[in-house]
């Protein structure tokens, strides 16, 4: 993928996290609980949060893959240098590693 295609396709995804982010913020604004729905909105509140946290994950590689394309590495894999398959950065343009290198860099995280 050339980086400019590369480039186009990250700012886009940017834009779209951005707006997924507000919307969730704006649905479920912090609020005062009462006992009764405490329960009930804990769990929500657990869901929202884990998807803002996803989010601001997918937005942060997103962000480096952007800084990679102005850096001029962008497709390398950061594990083992070789250029990222095609294929693999038409599906995530903000990967960073080949998948060999993704699956070792995910056994080591865990």
């Amino acid at each position: 993928m050339d980086t400019a295609t590369a480039r186009t396709r990250l700012e886009a995804l940017l834009a779209d996290l951005d707006r997924s982010t507000a919307v969730l913020k704006s649905e479920h604004p912090e609020r005062e609980l009462s006992a009764a729905d405490a329960g009930s909105n804990l769990s929500d509140s657990d869901r929202v949060e884990a998807a803002l946290e996803s989010m601001g994950r997918h937005r942060a590689a997103v962000e480096a893959a952007l800084a990679r394309v102005a850096a001029g590495s962008y497709g390398r894999c950061l594990g083992c240098g070789k250029q990222v398959p095609e294929g693999r950065l038409e599906v995530r343009p903000e990967a960073a590693r080949c998948v060999t290198c993704q699956a070792k860099h995910d056994r080591a995280m865990r």
